[in-house]
């Protein structure tokens, strides 16, 4: 069978990514990780008044002719408590940060540049111009204005702008659901103590953390043995969650127990890849059953979670509506590398930071056996090294892309 070119393989799983359609309103302290379903408007306008940027006196510049100037305080503004009355010739108010500008006052001294000689007076040491330390209404943004586009994934910072923009709740899209199946007799669930022939189903685990991160949500559909009946009840089960994707992990190869792609056409379901000229992860099974898509994920433990961040991500990314992004950044080598082969190669490395924020050194672990797990663990990118690539040394420009971390 032909390996597809990595390109062209994550192409063909994006082209008909249609994003989720259905939505949810959740309160705007729920809203981390979420995708926006619509342009999100301010339904208020901030400051909604001049406000004072500083400590100081408000009053009016064309009052400070001479310098210093002696001022009767009339009054106090402070947040939540506004000054009432009007500043008028030779007067100014106490004010304190985020506190509205009286009505009269043009400029707000800082009480450093002040003297107070009474209770009742206040010495202005410096002159001030007009507009002087006033953050004006509408200074962060107006009513109306767009905050932030549809197909946002919002972050705290970005809730937390919502909320002032005026937003108890918010609408967002349904989180995409993926249904995560482990496959093969020699699984058992993590805190059991395997078997002579068994070994832990650790990959699940993880990939689900990546769908979460994602903001994805996971439908856990365990252990499934290699037996053909047991896949066709975990894939029915998949489809009765109305999951938008289906992920399996192990049996995706081509060997006499190897039995998922043979169960999913059983059941209907159309492969549009098998094998990927890619390493690790090669064998890499993509298609769909009506409308729920499918990705069979190799078994060995860094093939699993590399397709898991190279394919599953973006996927799961496009059903949820956000924007197309390249994964790839550009970065320097850290070491030399020798020429590659026909398949793209995805090198697990741990990123250095220059001194004084120069470029990022990516340095490719010294052992990438697939099956390796605890060299995953240590890594915190994939160096990308395309086809045929020719020998380059440290120093040279690379690409590389980020794993997952939460």
């Amino acid at each position: 069978m032909t390996l597809v070119p990595f390109e062209d393989a994550l192409a063909r799983l994006l082209q008909d990514a249609v994003p989720v359609e259905d939505t949810e309103s959740v309160t705007v302290g729920e809203g981390g990780g979420r995708v926006l379903s619509t342009d999100l408007v301010a339904r208020r306008t901030q400051p909604a008044f001049d406000a004072s940027a500083m400590d100081g006196y408000a009053l009016r510049s064309v009052d400070l002719t001479q310098s210093p100037a002696d001022l009767r305080v009339v009054g106090e503004s402070a947040a939540g408590h506004a000054f009432s009355g009007v500043v008028s010739s030779d007067e100014a108010v106490r004010i304190f940060t985020g506190a509205p500008l009286p009505a009269g006052a043009d400029a707000v001294v800082i009480q450093e540049n002040t003297e107070r000689p009474s209770e009742a007076n206040v010495r202005v040491l410096e002159r001030v111009e007009p507009g002087a330390n006033i953050r004006r209404a509408g200074n962060d943004f107006c009513s109306g204005d767009v905050l932030f586009p549809a197909g946002l994934q919002l972050t705290p910072a970005a809730c937390a702008l919502a909320a002032s923009g005026g937003y108890g709740h918010l609408t967002v899209r349904r989180r995409v659901r993926v249904a995560i199946a482990a496959t093969g007799d020699e699984l058992v669930a993590p805190g059991i103590d395997p078997g002579p022939s068994q070994t832990v189903a650790s990959n699940t685990l993880a990939i689900a953390m990546i769908v979460r991160a994602t903001g994805g949500a996971v439908i856990d559909l365990g252990i499934v043995p290699d037996c053909r009946a047991a896949l066709a009840e975990a894939i029915a089960e998949a489809q009765d969650a109305q999951a938008d994707i289906l992920v399996t992990v192990g049996g995706a190869s081509v060997g006499d127990h190897d039995l998922v792609g043979p169960v999913l056409q059983e059941a209907g379901a159309s492969l549009d890849f098998w094998r990927v000229a890619m390493r690790p992860g090669k064998p890499l099974m993509a298609g769909s059953l009506g409308p729920m898509r499918i990705l069979g994920l190799p078994g060995n433990p860094a093939s699993s979670l590399v397709t898991a961040e190279l394919f599953l991500r973006p996927l799961v990314e496009a059903l949820s509506g956000m924007p197309s992004t390249d994964q790839r950044r550009r970065g320097i080598l850290g070491v030399d590398v020798k020429a590659n082969d026909k398949r793209t190669d995805f090198l697990r490395a741990r990123i250095e930071h220059g001194e004084g924020g120069g470029s990022v050194r990516v340095v490719p672990l010294p052992r990438q056996d697939s099956s390796l797990l605890s060299i995953f663990a240590q890594a915190d990118a994939l160096l990308v090294r395309p086809a045929h690539a020719p020998a380059a040394a440290a120093g040279d420009p690379c690409e590389y892309v980020l794993l997952t971390t939460g």
